[in-house]
């Protein structure tokens, strides 16, 4: 039974990899953000017998030494550990360079130090910019439109460069805009929702031209999880992506007919990023995915889409951590 490091546990994807992970039978260990609450993030909600067979490493991602602590004993990494909200990172630009590129070079390095046997790192759509073509595929160039984009790009390169440089065996995976149960409210997906849940007559978007590749977190896993074991993929980037492509706008009206809900837009200018930062297209190639991992998506197309997003407002409408979530309130 091979041992699993997963930073970025307590998030999102992360959580729910963790759980997969888990259920497989992997000896798992977490490697959670430091707070002085005890929080392991959405790991808190997990099911009792996932809770009692994961280890639980606090830290930060930031300090070489502690993600060496982590790193030790593990067999295969997966790195997760960001700083992803893309309007933040106009005002903390400094913060996501810190965790995402220096927080990056920390893993890499641990992982070179301890001789770990695989490591999968993290990477994002966002790094293509707006789509150059379509769809896109890994060999398309990487544009840092924002500094959240930009600082992913170098994390990857930093990761790459350790292929190259001392034969580290790492392979990044490069999902398409995942979404679903756990997702923050600063995604476009939980924002409708929660919105139109909440009863409004109007609510709040940003650009509504903007197309994306949506992809439910089951996908996403499955498409993470296919990278273990796979001895010919080091230093190579693979997308995960659905390759069904639709606008915001669309995505919106998609959701308002699974909640029921009658729909009314008002875009609002602080949702908006900078004109030159804005992407404004992205669907993604997933054939190398299928050549090399074995892995395509179960949710495509419009109605694969349909059916992800009646399972995400399900579990926002009966699931209590609803108030997590504030439809009132735009945040960063």
């Amino acid at each position: 039974m091979r041992k699993i490091l997963v930073t970025g546990a307590d998030g999102f994807i992360g959580s729910h990899l963790v759980e997969s992970l888990v259920t497989l039978g992997y000896d798992v260990r977490a490697f959670c953000y430091y707070n002085s609450f005890n929080h392991k993030g959405w790991l808190d909600y997990s099911p009792t017998q996932i809770k009692d067979n994961v280890e639980i490493f606090f830290g930060d991602i930031r300090d070489a030494n502690c993600v060496n602590k982590a790193v030790r004993g593990c067999d295969i990494v997966f790195h997760l550990a960001s700083l992803i909200a893309i309007p933040y990172s106009y005002d903390a630009p400094q913060s996501y360079v810190d965790t995402n590129v220096s927080g990056t070079l920390n893993v890499m390095q641990a992982c070179l130090n301890n001789k770990v046997t695989q490591v999968i790192h993290t990477s994002t759509s966002e790094v293509y910019g707006s789509a150059q073509y379509v769809p896109i595929d890994e060999m398309h160039p990487l544009v840092g439109q924002s500094p959240y984009s930009a600082s992913k790009i170098g994390a990857d390169q930093i990761a790459f460069s350790f292929y190259c440089s001392f034969n580290l065996p790492v392979a990044t995976v490069r999902p398409f805009n995942t979404f679903g149960p756990r997702q923050s409210a600063r995604a476009v997906i939980p924002t409708i929702i929660t919105q139109l849940l909440a009863g409004k007559s109007e609510i709040s978007l940003g650009n509504l031209d903007a197309t994306r590749d949506f992809n439910y977190y089951k996908d996403t896993v499955a498409g993470m999880l296919s990278f273990i074991g796979k001895d010919k993929i080091a230093g190579e980037t693979i997308n995960i992506g659905s390759g069904f492509e639709i606008s915001i706008k669309d995505v919106a009206e998609l959701i308002a007919e699974v909640v029921g809900s009658p729909l009314k837009i008002k875009v609002e200018n602080e949702r908006m990023r900078p004109a030159n930062s804005e992407v404004e297209r992205l669907c993604a190639a997933n054939g190398k995915a299928k050549a090399l991992l074995g892995w395509q998506p179960k949710y495509y197309g419009k109605e694969g889409l349909k059916n992800a997003l009646t399972e995400t407002v399900t579990w926002f409408r009966e699931n209590a951590h609803n108030n997590f979530y504030n439809p009132n309130k735009y945040i960063k």
